[in-house]
């Protein structure tokens, strides 16, 4: 007999959902890696955003829906003179902020750059401790930010350990939106079943393709996604906060759920399985993990996957530069998530199509010695036609040891390795670099490098006197976490 009728009996909130909340509200944060990797991370973070603000291809997105609004107690946007809505000042933060590729990174079954969420946190904190000190109350100190964005990274951190949704063709930004509303609802104040009717609504949103970051679509979208994610993980918990009932098996629901519209087809034959066997899996607690292991991008604005890559470069430059018309081939011999991501071949169309192709990015290097953001532009790359002619010398190999080290807990490497052979039969070492100098195997000699690069992206946009305030503050864990989130912001306004 054909089924009529549908069972109406309205489910518990699923599992994960209360998982993300009870952590969020519960955990106490002790760790002084942690705290203190995220204040290493607070300034490469806007740093980044920082220099992005000499693109207007960039800079052209931000400020007010409407010109002239004014925004009591307005989150401000670093590097600008933009006080704005929180929703919006999320979306400018978050897109200075990855804009130039950048910023952190985490790989893992998915990928993703954890401080994208700062969009969201630094947006709603600066708002939040204006307007407590409006009202005769303490303001938000920097520690609350530093927390947020430990606790953000852990969300997105430990829910892209085994959980691919790029093999289901969505982006990692879903990953942003569900950690920014998670602690945008706590920073609020609000209590559990905001928080999950919050966290609800960012997975019934309609979730981003991947396509605008791979071959032939490739383009600036890439660039402002995040902005647009966190952004809207500030207006989801707004809503939340107004006490909009939630949807307690968003995720699990048969049909309609997530699971059965968006990830049925994660691995082979995983739409066949029952839902509880296409749940999102866990595979630690919630805790510190993802800060304390997070990647930095300390030399090079390229896609992740290629920073070793750019490295071995480096290193052979010297060796090659006066050689570029002898070279017969180039051997790049990789992991398999950089194959699968930014291997690619034919005519780069645009900025970010260079910034997501590993040959680009070793072409680069080993022509002029460095690889900086200027170097993606159009004019750049029309005046250097050795760079096209490299790449198609290049032969892109992988190595299976480093795909499982990819993905091993007690590795996580992201090796490439780079051999150069000439017409005459002659040829280079073999340059191989496992591990790169943002990893946290690398965190002794990374840590001051990145400071060198907060320096002078500070000088990009302040004069001397302001960089040097800035950078003082930040250099000082105790003081930096005293001091209040709106007198922090004031620093960096314009």
């Amino acid at each position: 007999m054909s089924q009529t009728v549908e069972s109406n009996v309205r489910p518990d909130y699923d599992s994960e959902l209360c998982r993300i909340a009870d952590y969020v509200l519960e955990y106490r944060i002790d760790s002084a890696e942690a705290l203190d990797t995220a204040r290493y991370c607070l300034m490469d973070t806007l740093g980044c955003g920082l220099l992005a603000l000499r693109f207007p291809e960039c800079t052209k997105h931000l400020g007010p829906l409407v010109e002239g609004t004014l925004v009591p107690h307005g989150s401000r946007v670093p590097g600008t003179p933009h006080r704005l809505d929180p929703v919006k000042a999320a979306w400018d933060i978050g897109a200075t902020i990855r804009w130039l590729d950048y910023n952190d990174t985490w790989l893992a079954a998915e990928w993703g750059h954890p401080s994208d969420n700062l969009g969201a946190i630094l947006a709603v904190a600066d708002h939040l401790s204006q307007k407590r000190v409006a009202q005769g109350e303490s303001p938000l100190t920097m520690r609350d930010v530093l927390e947020a964005m430990v606790m953000a990274h852990e969300i997105q951190g430990v829910l892209a350990l085994d959980n691919s949704f790029n093999r289901v063709g969505l982006d990692h930004v879903v990953l942003v939106k569900v950690a920014s509303t998670a602690v945008a609802v706590r920073m609020m104040g609000g209590d559990r079943e905001q928080l999950l009717s919050a966290l609800s609504h960012a997975w019934a949103d309609g979730q981003s393709l991947r396509t605008y970051r791979h071959a032939p679509n490739a383009g600036s979208r890439k660039s402002w996604a995040a902005g647009d994610a966190t952004s809207r993980g500030v207006r989801l918990a707004d809503i939340a906060m107004r006490d909009e009932m939630g949807i307690p098996g968003v995720l699990s629901a048969p049909q309609w759920g997530f699971y059965d519209v968006a990830f049925s087809h994660a691995n082979k034959d995983l739409s066949l399985k029952p839902v509880e066997e296409r749940r999102f899996t866990f595979q630690r607690d919630l805790g510190t993990y993802t800060m304390e292991n997070v990647l930095f991008k300390i030399s090079f604005p390229a896609e992740f996957h290629a920073q070793t890559a750019c490295e071995a470069a480096v290193t052979l430059h010297p060796q090659v530069k006066d050689r570029l018309d002898e070279i017969d081939r180039i051997v790049l011999t990789t992991h398999d998530s950089a194959i699968r991501i930014i291997s690619k071949s034919g005519a780069l169309a645009n900025p970010a199509d260079r910034d997501h192709c590993l040959q680009y990015m070793t072409a680069v290097p080993l022509i002029f010695g460095s690889l900086v953001a200027e170097h993606y532009e159009d004019d750049f790359h029309a005046a250097h036609p050795v760079i096209d002619r490299l790449r198609e010398r290049m032969e892109v190999v992988e190595d299976e040891r480093y795909s499982r080290d990819y993905y091993d807990p007690e590795c996580r490497s992201i090796a490439n390795a780079i051999q150069v052979f000439f017409k005459d039969g002659s040829s280079t070492d073999q340059v191989a670099v496992e591990y790169p100098i943002g990893h946290r195997r690398r965190r002794e000699e990374g840590m001051p490098v990145l400071e060198e690069k907060f320096r002078r992206n500070l000088a990009t946009r302040f004069p001397a006197r302001r960089c040097d305030r800035i950078l003082s503050l930040c250099q000082d864990q105790a003081r930096l976490e005293a001091t209040s989130v709106h007198d922090f912001v004031d620093l960096f306004v314009i």
